[in-house]
């Protein structure tokens, strides 16, 4: 048996995860104003933890609700800093800043991912990485942006772990698909045990 998969979401690289695990989908992206979702989250002073794991879920109530009897898998990702939460860079400069701020500091990101089915959530997991982050001079962070910023402008935190942001950090402690925006094993293990994939 296959899942009836629905990823709601416009994210290239989690397409990838699940093409590459044979996990068959469809995509449709949720059409939700994801910025004021946030904004209004962190109004209400939500912590990290269920900051991500609410807009996740949104995401996938939206396209659940268009999509009878299938489950639809809703993810998102938010970078902590202490208390602070950062959003993905709007300018260079931004990102710049970011890196800065983030340089010589341990930081975590946190993935959220539920699933939903006939406007329900039926499953849910909020994956936790902490990194440590290498003190950086201010050149060498210029000089990553300005040769990776086509690509780092869809990360929060100006930098992508499978690409030259790599060489940022000197510790990551937590599962490498978490880091990428999706906690793929535990997904995994659960549409075995629920039956949709084999093992």
């Amino acid at each position: 048996m296959t899942p009836n998969l629905v990823l709601a979401s416009g994210s290239e690289i989690r397409a990838t995860l699940l093409r590459n695990a044979a996990i068959p989908f469809d995509v449709e992206k949720p059409r939700i104003d994801e910025a004021a979702l946030k904004a209004a989250l962190l109004a209400e002073e939500a912590p990290p933890r269920d900051l991500a794991d609410k807009l996740a879920e949104m995401k996938a109530l939206k396209v659940s609700h268009r999509r009878p009897g299938q489950l639809v898998l809703g993810c998102d990702q938010v970078l902590a800093l202490g208390g602070e939460v950062f959003s993905k860079p709007e300018t260079p400069e931004e990102a710049l800043d970011q890196l800065t701020r983030l340089s010589g500091r341990t930081h975590q990101l946190l993935s959220a991912a539920v699933v939903c089915r006939d406007g329900e959530p039926i499953w849910r997991h909020v994956g936790v990485v902490r990194l440590d982050m290498a003190k950086l001079s201010e050149d060498w962070l210029r000089g990553y942006v300005d040769r990776n910023w086509d690509s780092i402008r869809h990360s929060v935190g100006g930098y992508k772990l499978e690409e030259e942001g790599v060489r940022l950090f000197v510790r990551v402690m937590g599962d490498y698909f978490t880091v990428l925006g999706l906690p793929l094993v535990e997904l995994i293990n659960w549409l075995v045990l629920r039956g949709d994939l084999e093992r």
